[in-house]
């Protein structure tokens, strides 16, 4: 099996108001997304060219919006705590830019 493009792990996913895992997966490989539960189970997938990634205006830099099939989830991308006195990688922003690679929409 291929390398994966992107995944991360300990991520809450959420539909609306209702979470549906707070310590998920997201997977970028082979040209598709899963979202996965903590136990692994497939929540929703769909190939990159059909996901819509975005970044919420109001979020901190841990979240990101997706939509696959019609459906918005949003995805909390938490790193682990950085060093005291430094800022943590955007991990929302690192997980938008492995979507418009996957997909060939990079600038």
């Amino acid at each position: 099996m291929a390398e994966p493009e992107f995944t991360a792990s300990g991520v809450r996913i959420g539909r609306g108001l209702r979470s549906l895992t707070r310590a998920g997966q997201v997977r970028i490989s082979g040209g598709r997304l899963v979202l996965l539960t903590s136990y692994g189970s497939e929540i929703d997938s769909a190939p990159v060219r059909a996901v819509r990634a975005s970044k919420p205006w109001f979020a901190p830099d841990d979240r990101a919006l997706a939509d696959l099939n019609g459906t918005r989830y949003l995805l909390t991308l938490g790193e682990d705590d950085p060093p005291p006195g430094q800022p943590g990688p955007p991990a929302a922003r690192r997980f938008i830019e492995a979507v418009r690679r996957a997909s060939g929409r990079a600038e």
